[in-house]
C-alpha cells in the first residue's frame, strides 16, 4: 500500500503528462492546419470619413475606413465576427491626420470599432488607451447597448482615491462590453420622395418621442410599437394629419447611451439627450434589428410622414456627448483624441462644462465642426429630414469662451448650401456664463421663445404680466425678433415642452413630484408658474376638474391663435399626465408614454377636437399666421390699423393701459391690411377678427368696438364651452355689451 502522499502524487503526474501530451498534439495539429490570413488592408482614401462600402481597385467590393485621430500614434481597425471573434488590422496610411484603409471583402452588416494608441497623460489632456474599443464617430448604425461596467472606463473607475482615479489607466479590454459600429450600404437616392417644404409661417410643430408616442397606440401592431416603423404606420400618420400639425419634432434619435447613475438605480435615459453616435439612428427604436436595418426603417418612416404632408425635424445634441466628465466612460471621442474633441480647462484634466452634462464639444476645432456639419448634411441628404432643433445651441455658438453670433459654427451653417435651406431651431441658451441668448440668433434661425411660455402661463394663472409683455408675445415678439430681417416666425411659441410639466399637470399641480426619479425630488425646475386650480394632483372634485379643462382650452387656444410658430407636445391635446413629474427624462414607462385610452373619455376627446378645430381655423386664415410683424398703422390709405388693442371695458388702450397689468385684453386683427403678396402677386386679404382673453375669475362686461372696426361680429370660438362640436355662430352688433365668461377666450369674426 502506498502512502497518501504517493497516492496524490501519481495522479498529478499522470495528469500533467497527459496534459503535456495533449498540448503537444494540439500544437502539431495547429501547425499543420493552414490559418486564415487576416484580411489585406489596401491604402484606401482619407475621405469620406467613416466606413463606406464601395467598389475598390480592380472592381473588388469592400469597405473604406477613415478615422480622424489628430494626435494618435497608431490606429487599429477591429473587425468582429458574429461569435465575437476580433481581428485587428493596423491602419498605416495617414493623410492630414486621417488614418485610413480599404479592406476587400468587408460587406454591409460587418461590425467594427477602433483601438487608438498614444500617450496616457491626463494632466495634459492626453487619454489614449488601446485597451478600449471605440465607436466610430461616423458609424451609420450601432449594434449593442452601452451598459457601462467598469471595463469600459479608460481609467480605473473604482480606484480607492477618487480624487485621482481618472489618472490611473485601466488595462482591461472593453470589447466584450461595448456596442460596435455596423457597415451600412447607402443605396437610396430619395428620387421618389416629396418633401412637404412647408413655409415657416404656415408651420405647426408637434414635439414627440418615437417610443412614447407609439408604445401604447392601439391602432399600431404590437410588434411595431415603440419604433420608427410604428411612427410610419397609418394609425400614427393619420392621427397627425387629422390633428393638423405640419411637422414632428422628434426627441433625440441619434444613438445614445444611458448614464451610469441611472443604470445603478435601475433606470434608463428615456429622452435621449446623451448622444454618442451622430450618424446612427438609435437602435433601441428599431423593429428591423440592429445590423443596419434601423437605417432603412428610419428612411421609410420619413417617407411615410412626408406622404402625409408632415415634415421631420430632429432634436439634436451636438453640445456634449455621453462620455461625461473626467470620471466618465471611454466610448468614442475621448479615446480617439480627447484634446481634439473636447473643451478642456486650464487644468487639462478637467472639462469645460457649459452643458451641465460633464463635457462640451470644442466646436471651434475644424475636425469637430466637420463632424457636426457632416452629420447634419447626412441626415438631410441621405436620411431625408427637413430640419433640426439644436439642444443648448448657445454652447455651439461659443468661440473660445463667450457666446459669439459670428462664431465658426453659425458662420458655416449660414453659408452651407444644404443646411441654410432647412429649418433651423435654436434652444437659445446653455448653462454657462452669458449663455442666455433669446432673441440674439441671426436670420435663418428660429428660436424656442421661453418669454412666450412664461408670460402666457402667468396670465392664465392670474399672476398678470403687463399688457405690453403679453401683447408682444401674442403678436410674434417683435421686441425680440424685429431686427436683421427676422420675421414673426422666428419665435417658436410654446407653453409646454418635453422638459417640464405636461399641459394637464400645469393646471393640476402646484409643485413638482419627481420622487420616482430617485433624486429625492431635487431634480427638475421649481419655477413652474403653475396653478393647480384648488387641489394638488388628481381629484374627484367636479368643479376643480371642470376648471382645469377650461384652463387647458384657454392655454391651447391662446397658443394656436398667437402669431409665430406654435409648438404642441404630444398628448397635451388629449390631457396626458405625468403625475406631476416635471423631469421625466428617465421614465421609460407609462409615466413618459402617451396614454391613448384618454381619447375614449368624452372630456379628453373634446379637447383633442378643439385643438384640431383651432388648427384648421389657423390654416384657413392668413391673418392668424402672418409673415410680417404688425405695425399698428394702416397698410392702405382707406384701411384700418393692422392691429388695435382694447381694454376690458372695450375702449382703445392708452399708453398707461399698455404698461399696466390687466385680466382682460382684446386685440383686433385686420385681415384687410396684411402686408405682402401671394404666389401670384396678388394682395393677401382675409377676414378680420377680434380676440378677447379674460383671465379673471368673474365674468366681464366688454363693449364690442363699433364702426369703423365693425358693424357686427360672429362668435367663432368660446372656450367656456366644453363641447365645441358646432360653432357658436351668435351674431353681436358693434357697440353692444358682451358678457365674457370667467376665464375664457372668445374669438369673433368681423362681419362685413
Amino acid at each position: 500500500m502506498s502512502s497518501a502522499a504517493e497516492q496524490e502524487a501519481v495522479p498529478k503526474a499522470d495528469a500533467g503528462t497527459a496534459a503535456g501530451a495533449a498540448g503537444a498534439v494540439a500544437e502539431a495539429v495547429a501547425a499543420a492546419t493552414p490559418r486564415p490570413r487576416p484580411p489585406a488592408v489596401w491604402p484606401g482614401a482619407p475621405m469620406p470619413l467613416g466606413a463606406r462600402f464601395r467598389t475598390g481597385p480592380d472592381g473588388v467590393a469592400g469597405t473604406n475606413f477613415a478615422l480622424w485621430a489628430g494626435g494618435a500614434e497608431a490606429v487599429e481597425l477591429c473587425l468582429f465576427e458574429a461569435d465575437g471573434t476580433e481581428t485587428r488590422l493596423p491602419l498605416t496610411e495617414l493623410t492630414h491626420e486621417v488614418w485610413h484603409g480599404f479592406v476587400p471583402g468587408v460587406r454591409p452588416g460587418r461590425r467594427y470599432g477602433y483601438r487608438v494608441h498614444g500617450r496616457w497623460d491626463p494632466w495634459t489632456g492626453a487619454r489614449w488607451n488601446p485597451a478600449k474599443l471605440l465607436l466610430d464617430p461616423y458609424a451609420r448604425a450601432v449594434d449593442g447597448e452601452f451598459t457601462l461596467p467598469a471595463e469600459v472606463y479608460g481609467h480605473v473607475r473604482d480606484w480607492p482615491d477618487q480624487r485621482f482615479a481618472d489618472t490611473v489607466r485601466d488595462e482591461r479590454d472593453s470589447a466584450p462590453y461595448v456596442p460596435k459600429g455596423v457597415v451600412v450600404h447607402d443605396d437610396d437616392d430619395w428620387a421618389d420622395d416629396r418633401r412637404p417644404k412647408t413655409p415657416w409661417a404656415d408651420s405647426v410643430i408637434y414635439e414627440l418621442h418615437v417610443k412614447g408616442f407609439t408604445q401604447r397606440h392601439p391602432g399600431i401592431p404590437e410588434e411595431l410599437r415603440g419604433t420608427y416603423a410604428g411612427l410610419a404606420h397609418p394609425a400614427a400618420t393619420g392621427y397627425l394629419k387629422d390633428l393638423g400639425v405640419t411637422a414632428v419634432e422628434l426627441l433625440p434619435v441619434h444613438q445614445f447611451a444611458h448614464e451610469d447613475h441611472l443604470l445603478r438605480r435601475g433606470l434608463r435615459n428615456y429622452w435621449g439627450y446623451n448622444s454618442i453616435g451622430y450618424f446612427a439612428p438609435h437602435a433601441g427604436y428599431s423593429a428591423s434589428g440592429t445590423a443596419g436595418g434601423q437605417v432603412g426603417e428610419f428612411k421609410r418612416m420619413v417617407r411615410a410622414l412626408h406622404d402625409a404632408g408632415i415634415e421631420v425635424i430632429l432634436d439634436v445634441v451636438y453640445n456634449h456627448t455621453a462620455e461625461a466628465g473626467e470620471l466618465g466612460p471611454m466610448l468614442s471621442l475621448r479615446g480617439i483624441d480627447n484634446r481634439g474633441y473636447y473643451r478642456l480647462q486650464g487644468d487639462a484634466r478637467r472639462y469645460a462644462d457649459y452643458t451641465g452634462c460633464g463635457n462640451t464639444l470644442h466646436v471651434v476645432q475644424p475636425n469637430v465642426l466637420r463632424l457636426i456639419t457632416d452629420s447634419l448634411r447626412y441626415w438631410v441628404t441621405e436620411m431625408g429630414v427637413d430640419g433640426f432643433r439644436f439642444d443648448l445651441a448657445a454652447a455651439l455658438a461659443r468661440s473660445m469662451h463667450d457666446v459669439d453670433m459670428l462664431s465658426p459654427f453659425l458662420a458655416v451653417i449660414a453659408q452651407d448650401p444644404v443646411l441654410r435651406r432647412v429649418k433651423l431651431i435654436a434652444e437659445p441658451w446653455d448653462v454657462g456664463s452669458g449663455g442666455y441668448q433669446v432673441g440674439a440668433f441671426p436670420p435663418l434661425w428660429t428660436e424656442w421663445n421661453d418669454h412666450y411660455r412664461d408670460t402666457v402661463r402667468d396670465f392664465w394663472r392670474g399672476a398678470l404680466p403687463d399688457v405690453r409683455d403679453l401683447g408682444y408675445r401674442l403678436t410674434g415678439s417683435s421686441d425680440l425678433y424685429a431686427w436683421g430681417g427676422r420675421r414673426p416666425y422666428a419665435s417658436v411659441n410654446f407653453v409646454t415642452a418635453h422638459d417640464g410639466f405636461t399641459l394637464r399637470d400645469l393646471v393640476s399641480y402646484q409643485e413638482k413630484h419627481n420622487e420616482a426619479n430617485g433624486e429625492d425630488n431635487r431634480d427638475g425646475t421649481s419655477d413652474n408658474r403653475a396653478w393647480n386650480c384648488g387641489a394638488e394632483g388628481e381629484t374627484d372634485d367636479a368643479d376643480v376638474n371642470a376648471l382645469r379643462r377650461r384652463q387647458l382650452r384657454n392655454l391651447l387656444t391662446t397658443l394656436l391663435l398667437s402669431t409665430g410658430v406654435p409648438m404642441l407636445v404630444a398628448g397635451d391635446e388629449m390631457g396626458r399626465t405625468q403625475g406631476g413629474n416635471n423631469n421625466a427624462y428617465c421614465q421609460d414607462n407609462e409615466t413618459g408614454w402617451v396614454d391613448w385610452s384618454l381619447l375614449e373619455r368624452p372630456e379628453w376627446r373634446e379637447l383633442a377636437a378643439l385643438t384640431a378645430r383651432v388648427l384648421a381655423l389657423r390654416h384657413r386664415h392668413p391673418v392668424l399666421r402672418r409673415r410680417a410683424f404688425f405695425s399698428g398703422r394702416p397698410q392702405a390709405p382707406d384701411g384700418l390699423r393692422d392691429l388695435a388693442w382694447f381694454t376690458g371695458a372695450g375702449a382703445e388702450m392708452t399708453e398707461a393701459d399698455w404698461y399696466a397689468p390687466a385680466a382682460t385684453v382684446a386685440l383686433y386683427l385686420s385681415g384687410r391690411d396684411i402686408p405682402g403678396r401671394d404666389a401670384r402677386g396678388e394682395q393677401v386679404t382675409d377676414d378680420s377678427f377680434l380676440a378677447v382673453l379674460h383671465a379673471g375669475h368673474e365674468p366681464a362686461d366688454f363693449l364690442l368696438p363699433g364702426p369703423p372696426w365693425a358693424h357686427s361680429y360672429e362668435l367663432v370660438l368660446d372656450t367656456s364651452r366644453e363641447d365645441q362640436a358646432d360653432p357658436p355662430g351668435t351674431v353681436h352688433r358693434g357697440g353692444e355689451r358682451l358678457a365674457v365668461p370667467e376665464r375664457s377666450v372668445l374669438l369673433l369674426r368681423v362681419r362685413e
